[in-house]
């Protein structure tokens, strides 16, 4: 029997141990470690699914950088993380390297770009292919070109889905719209859509339209990837949580200005042109207080309607939570240069505040919250009646009126039907605020002694 040679087989052994790990050292360079970026080997050799999914970001985010596409990161859960406990993920990071924000326990991470800044070339959708990235886009028509006359057929691109091992990149794209905001369509599936390209219900847009204002961007390094983020992430958080956006029913408001013509004279086109100058001046006077209004009464009537202002209303009508008020208000609208013409009521109870700019009135109506109900005060200054329109409870929407972006409650309809009842859609130029409204009820007298502190007429 022949005599093992153990120098031999030592040196077999020594070979075989060096050129296994040399493979782990090629494969852990090449696939795992590239730095800079996190440490993102587990213990036990594996790639866990945070792992694969910082890959796949920075897999992607590779790719816009060669096509020049400035994505900034609009997921609502790293950026939450940013916000909210940035200070300690980020000893947690000294001592414990490892995917921190990227990776937030979920297949999706969610990128947004301006959409003037998209180049949608077969390039890039090929590179994506080659790189192992499957893609699912989504279309739908484009707002800016619709209008009363004429409604829009023309699909733009306003979602992409991009899926690699498991995970979703989704990109939503931003219009720049006419009331100098931006737009994120909402995400519907074509008929032969595959529903289970991703999680759909997981994903942070889409669901409806949104608005948003123009964020400034910073870029910065997250998990080792260089990635662009609002710089006010809290502001951009919160705009998102509240940023539904209703579209005009264009359609709607053709077919009703076809049986009830609008009025095309001087004097309405001017009034037109008051009551845009009155919204915008009104949105910057509100806004400078962090003050929320919505169209309330004839004005919302009018954006429902005919997606315009009721030529024959000559005023505008806003709504403003209570809860929302503030004490500079009367201030910050006499320094805009409205002067005050009435002050019914008080913050306790049917506050309502009157403002004249030219010879257009802009009426601020405080909605109070009452259980199930919310409803707004009127007072009748020569008799100190007191009266209460209710309505049901209400979230806010953004809508755009006059080539301005303003709110409207969500659930319009019934606003709107509560106000003017069933028959809304009927033009009614002679109403009485004290009995014409469906929700108008009585709601007693202001006593005699507080008068003069509660109905002020200049």
């Amino acid at each position: 029997m022949p005599r093992v040679n153990r120098t031999a087989v030592l040196s077999l052994l020594i070979v075989s141990s060096s050129v296994f790990l040399l493979f782990q050292l090629y494969y852990y360079r090449k696939y795992v470690s590239k730095l800079p970026g996190p440490h993102i080997l587990s213990q036990t050799g594996h790639l866990t699914a945070s792992d694969i999914q910082w890959q796949t970001v920075k897999k992607f985010l590779a790719l816009a950088q060669r096509f020049g596409l400035p994505l900034f990161l609009a997921d609502t859960a790293a950026l939450t993380l940013l916000s909210h406990d940035a200070l300690r993920q980020r000893d947690r990071l000294v001592r414990e390297p490892h995917c921190s924000f990227l990776c937030t326990g979920r297949p999706i991470t969610s990128f947004a770009l301006h959409a003037n800044l998209w180049k949608y070339e077969p390039s890039f959708l090929l590179a994506a292919e080659q790189k192992g990235f499957e893609l699912l886009e989504l279309r739908g028509e484009d707002p800016r070109l619709a209008g009363l006359d004429s409604l829009s057929g023309q699909e733009i691109p306003l979602h992409f889905l991009f899926r690699l091992h498991g995970n979703i990149i989704h990109v939503v794209l931003l219009y720049e719209r006419s009331g100098n905001y931006l737009w994120s369509g909402a995400l519907r599936l074509p008929a032969n859509a595959d529903r289970n390209f991703a999680p759909f219900k997981l994903l942070d847009y889409g669901r409806h339209a949104g608005a948003y204002d123009r964020p400034e961007l910073v870029l910065t390094v997250l998990d080792g990837l260089d990635v662009r983020i609002p710089r006010n992430v809290s502001r951009f958080l919160s705009e998102q949580q509240h940023a539904r956006f209703l579209e005009c029913r264009y359609r709607d408001a053709r077919n009703f200005l076809q049986m009830y013509p609008d009025d095309t004279s001087p004097v309405a086109v001017e009034f037109r042109r008051k009551v845009k100058s009155l919204l915008h001046l009104a949105s910057q006077t509100l806004a400078a207080l962090n003050v929320p209004f919505w169209l309330s009464s004839g004005t919302c009537l009018g954006w429902f309607r005919q997606c315009s202002v009721i030529s024959y209303s000559r005023d505008v009508d806003i709504g403003v939570f209570i809860s929302d008020f503030s004490s500079d208000i009367i201030t910050a609208f006499r320094d805009a240069g409205l002067s005050l013409k009435h002050k019914f009521g008080k913050v306790e109870d049917s506050l309502e505040l009157s403002f004249l700019s030219e010879d257009i009135k802009l009426d601020v109506f405080f909605f109070y919250e009452d259980s199930d109900v919310v409803w707004n005060g009127g007072t009748q200054a020569k008799s100190g009646r007191k009266f209460k329109y209710v309505f049901p409870p209400f979230s806010l929407c953004w809508a755009e009126l006059l080539e301005l972006r303003v709110r409207v409650p969500c659930e319009t309809l019934d606003y709107v039907t509560a106000n003017y009842g069933a028959a809304w859609s009927v033009p009614v130029t002679t109403w009485d605020w004290k009995t014409s409204p469906s929700n108008v009820q009585e709601n007693g007298v202001w006593p005699l002694a507080e008068w003069a502190e509660l109905i002020q007429v200049y």
